[in-house]
C-alpha cells in the first residue's frame, strides 16, 4: 500500500484558530512507527491518557462514518490492540 508523503491537512478548527498548535505527528517509516510529540503542554503525563482515549473515540467515529462500522465494536477492537500492545514488552 502506498501513500503519498505530503502531510495530512489539519482540521478546520485549527486552520481558523490562530491559538492552535500541534502536539503529535506519526509516520510509518521502515515498517515501524516513528513519532514527534511535545512533552511541554501538560506537566502531568496523565493528559496523555486522556488524549489516547479521544483519538480511540475519533477512530471509531471515523470507521462508523465511512464504513459503517458499528461504534462500540470498533472500539472494542481499538482497546483490544491497545492493551495487546501495552501489556508486551516494551520495545
Amino acid at each position: 500500500m502506498s501513500y503519498p508523503k505530503d502531510e495530512m491537512t489539519p482540521p478546520p478548527a485549527a486552520s481558523g484558530d490562530a491559538q492552535s498548535f500541534e502536539i503529535a505527528r506519526l509516520w510509518v517509516a521502515n515498517e515501524a512507527q516513528h513519532v514527534v510529540f511535545r512533552t511541554d503542554v501538560w506537566p502531568d503525563p496523565a493528559a496523555w491518557g486522556i488524549v489516547l482515549a479521544d483519538l480511540a473515540r475519533h477512530v471509531a467515529l471515523a470507521y462508523q462514518q465511512k464504513d459503517g462500522h458499528d461504534y462500540e465494536d470498533v472500539l472494542e477492537r481499538v482497546l483490544a490492540g491497545f492493551h495487546a500492545e501495552i501489556d508486551g514488552a516494551p520495545e
